[in-house]
């Protein structure tokens, strides 16, 4: 006997990620019950489905996450712009239901992390530390959620706090120190996602890229950690953890 169709509600079905979730769900026979936007009833529609995939708005993120919890549905929120300090107070709320939160869903982004987990741990402060991210020119948030995601694997191996970030430079701004963390966003055109992390020593520069050209990887990515997250006990878990490579 088959098991019975995925049922997914959409949220922020009427911006860029929310049309591609839908192909992307309905191209991997999962079945798209609601979609929905900011300003909808969410909760009637949230009844109806077993599962939420988010790509809203971050100001709407407490209350998607106060209404999952109240019906137990499951999470995957892929929307970005939430500061550390919003992010923090609302992890409690989210690890209440099973809930896959990332700032990325590709496969290749999520190698890029672990990749620059596995550098930041090799290479020491001898080795100047600069991610350079660029999106289309309607991107609303700086930086974006993967390079916010790739400075806090920085800033976790190399023991530093979130002051030692430096988001562009200007004027006379003296020697670069070791412990600073350089962060650039780049904004223009339709580039769905470039990123790159450099480590840059006297004699030699290590860069690890990643370049998206289709959002459907991201698309689809959401649309693997929803077939995953149904599964799992409550908690707050990432890409890493839904392609075991935590």
């Amino acid at each position: 006997m088959k098991p019975p169709l995925l049922s997914v509600l959409v949220n922020g079905s009427k911006g860029r990620m929310g049309h591609a979730v839908i192909e992307a769900a309905t191209a991997a026979g999962v079945t798209v019950g609601a979609a929905v936007d900011v300003g909808d009833d969410l909760r009637r529609a949230m009844t109806s489905c077993d599962v939420i995939i988010d790509f809203s708005s971050h100001a709407a993120t407490r209350a998607l996450l106060e209404t999952a919890v109240a019906l137990r549905k499951p999470v995957v929120i892929g929307t970005t712009g939430h500061s550390a300090a919003a992010k923090s107070e609302l992890r409690p709320l989210a690890a209440q239901v099973p809930c896959v939160w990332a700032g990325n869903f590709s496969i290749g982004v999520n190698l890029l992390f672990a990749l620059t987990r596995r550098a930041a741990a090799v290479l020491d402060d001898s080795y100047d530390v600069e991610v350079v991210e660029m999106h289309h020119r309607f991107k609303k948030d700086a930086p974006s959620g993967t390079a916010a995601r790739l400075l806090e694997i920085i800033l976790a191996e190399r023991k530093l706090a979130a002051d030692a970030l430096r988001h562009g430079r200007q004027g006379i701004t003296g020697e670069r120190s070791r412990s600073e963390v350089g962060v650039h966003a780049l904004r223009g055109g339709d580039v769905v996602g470039d990123h790159t992390v450099l480590f840059a020593a006297l004699g030699e520069r290590l860069e690890l890229t990643h370049k998206a050209s289709d959002r459907g990887i991201f698309a689809r990515g959401a649309v693997r950690a929803a077939q995953w997250v149904v599964s799992r006990p409550p908690g707050v878990y990432d890409m890493q953890d839904v392609l075991g490579l935590t």
